[in-house]
């Protein structure tokens, strides 16, 4: 099957390379909304005996309670626990042992939940999803237990990780000042342990709610079977009363540079962060920073790597990334020094490079390969049931339309030089920027 899958990809990239352009076939989704608010997503794939059930809700990290920051996130491990109909790890009975998975994952602007399983056992997965959405048991037991495993990850992706605190507090902590993004989903152990499973209750009832979710399956079923189901098991719920709060903070606009010395106490090498705001996620130059990612740093035949690890030596890790979310998100520029090299030399030589592709074009061959990896990736990301649920969550997440799958690519394709440096010049001003040096140094 992959072998197939590969020879598909390489006839599409050769006729991107010979042609210009290549024509994928678009994904046949099917939506429908129950009375009670739930959006119902479904693609039908018969082409293997499984099916992708994912869960998405509309709320994610900036939904964190004030004072609560890792909360939504702390919560996503709530779920996995017991409910009204279910013992605890009764869906890892459910899919584990019948072959399958299960997973969840807390981002800034939502939550998942999903599940890949043999297709014989989507109607039970559908009922353990629904009763899960309304029935857990958020109680002082579970709640202690899962949070301490919240703090335990803390403590050993932030503070045992040398770069930890860099990437788990500063990034977002330094560049943000109004909007809740500035809080990042780990949260910190103070807040962590000022957390009650009274605020988990509540959370649980403002948020885990059939109007605020998403069902979408993909994979190998009966669309009349499986509109039966959905009624039978979901259209059952009853939509709370109450409006769904939602962040309304507005990150403002940069005036001037801004610049940040942090420091931690088992940091080998300095390293610097330069951060720009960056657009929505619904905007038209999405697609370009895309491509300027991969451009600048794209693997090691990428801008950075070649410039900043490979001839000048100053990096032993250099890379851009478009952290794009449904309000500004990030640009940001990072880098880790060599040995002996210090901050400064960093942060000259990431600068130097955005004024190079600032100031002069990028060519053609770079454009060109640059979409080829984004296109490339797009249709891997489709190849099994799972990888198409995934990117429909991601149209929902960040288009607010699961057929905005569908025009990525084309997106892609139209992206020219002349939107690539609009874009680098755009966004990438002098007073638009953070720049973060990060060290060795004790914290009091």
């Amino acid at each position: 099957m992959r072998n197939i899958v590969a020879i598909f990809i390489f006839s599409l990239l050769f006729s991107l390379a010979v042609f210009g352009q290549i024509s994928v076939k678009p994904l046949d989704i099917k939506e429908k909304t129950l009375a009670n608010g739930l959006k119902v997503v479904s693609l039908q794939d018969n082409t293997s005996p499984t099916v992708a059930i994912h869960v998405w809700y509309n709320v994610g990290s900036k939904d964190d309670p004030q004072g609560r920051s890792g909360f939504a996130h702390m919560f996503e491990h709530m779920m996995f626990k017991s409910t009204k109909n279910m013992s605890n790890e009764k869906l890892d009975r459910l899919t584990e042992d019948v072959g399958g998975f299960n997973n969840a994952s807390t981002y800034d602007d939502f939550t998942n939940y999903y599940e890949v399983v043999p297709s014989n056992h989507l109607g039970t997965l559908l009922w353990a999803e629904s009763d899960r959405m309304v029935n857990l048991n958020v109680d002082e037991t579970n709640f202690k237990s899962e949070r301490d495993v919240v703090k335990e990850e803390f403590r050993q992706r932030v503070l045992a990780n040398p770069y930890g605190r860099l990437f788990g507090q500063y990034l977002e902590g330094r560049s943000f000042t109004t909007h809740p993004y500035r809080r990042p989903g780990i949260g910190n152990l103070d807040e962590l342990n000022a957390a009650t499973s009274k605020d988990a209750n509540e959370f649980y009832k403002l948020f885990y709610r059939p109007d605020n979710a998403v069902l979408i399956v993909v994979g190998d079923f009966d669309q009349k079977q499986l509109d039966a189901w959905t009624d039978k098991y979901f259209g059952r719920l009853p939509k709370p009363n109450g409006s769904i709060p939602r962040v309304t903070a507005v990150e403002p606009v940069r005036t001037k540079e801004q610049r940040f010395n942090e420091i931690a106490p088992n940091v080998p090498f300095p390293a610097v962060a330069i951060t720009y705001l960056a657009p929505k996620s619904t905007s038209d130059d999405i697609p370009a920073l895309k491509i300027v990612e991969k451009i600048l740093s794209g693997g090691e035949s990428s801008r950075l790597y070649q410039s900043l690890v490979y001839k000048q030596q100053v990096a032993q890790q250099a890379s851009f990334n478009a952290d794009i979310r449904v309000d500004p998100g990030l640009l940001y520029l990072l880098a880790i020094a060599s040995e002996g090299k210090t901050g400064a030399a960093l942060e000259k030589a990431l600068l130097d490079e955005l004024k190079l592709i600032q100031d002069k074009p990028v060519s053609a061959s770079e454009l060109t390969k640059a979409k080829n990896q984004l296109i490339t990736q797009a249709i891997q990301a489709r190849e099994d049931n799972d990888g198409k649920a995934i990117v429909i969550e991601r149209a929902i997440a960040y288009n607010r339309d699961p057929k905005a799958v569908n025009s990525e690519i084309p997106k892609l394709q139209a992206v020219t030089v002349a939107d690539v440096q609009r874009v680098m010049k755009k966004y990438f001003t002098d007073t638009n920027r953070v720049v973060i040096h990060y060290q060795q140094g004790d914290q009091k």
